[in-house]
């Protein structure tokens, strides 16, 4: 866990002072939050993100449901596009002797610290939502770039021939002749 990577009051919860059973709270993330948590990969957003904190003793079970749609980068075009998000997740936090990150879904708060910033946890509900590849919708890719892309890639310009193979560079066909035989 990050503490403090975007330390606001906004994102602070006094877990000292809520009482057994459920407790809700609601936050609007905007481009503002995304630029102070300083992400190369989530340039902005507008993501709505309610959070239930059920209480029980000296544990807190934190439920996170995260919507709306962050800024990227696209893996094919390098334009900025929307990638929708909706998702849920959970962490489990507990009192203990000194604080300590005991694995991704648990986190033990020093008997001293009352107050939790949920900035670095929600920031991370959200970039595990993101899919690995991010692109535009089919054609809406910045087309001067997809064109580019598309010269560049042809068989020609990888040194293949036109029918789509690449030409076999005769290093590689003397060392097939050193294979084991059986």
């Amino acid at each position: 866990m990050q503490p403090d990577m975007c330390a606001s009051d906004n994102y602070q919860i006094d877990l000292s002072v809520l009482e057994d059973g459920v407790h809700h709270r609601e936050f609007h993330l905007d481009d503002a939050y995304f630029d102070r948590i300083g992400s190369d990969m989530l340039k902005g957003g507008s993501v709505d993100v309610a959070l239930d904190v059920y209480r029980t003793g000296k544990t807190f079970k934190l439920d996170f449901h995260s919507n709306g749609e962050v800024t990227m980068t696209c893996d094919i075009c390098l334009d900025d596009m929307q990638q929708p998000i909706d998702t849920d997740g959970s962490v489990i936090v507990r009192f203990g002797q000194e604080a300590a990150t005991a694995d991704d879904d648990s986190i033990v708060m020093g008997e001293g610290d009352t107050s939790l910033d949920l900035s670095w946890l929600m920031y991370e509900q959200i970039a595990l939502a993101v899919p690995i590849r991010h692109v535009h919708a089919p054609g809406a890719c910045n087309a001067a770039m997809a064109q580019k892309l598309e010269e560049l890639t042809t068989p020609s310009a990888r040194g293949g021939e036109a029918t789509g193979e690449a030409a076999v560079d005769p290093r590689w066909e003397k060392l097939k002749g050193l294979k084991i035989k059986d």
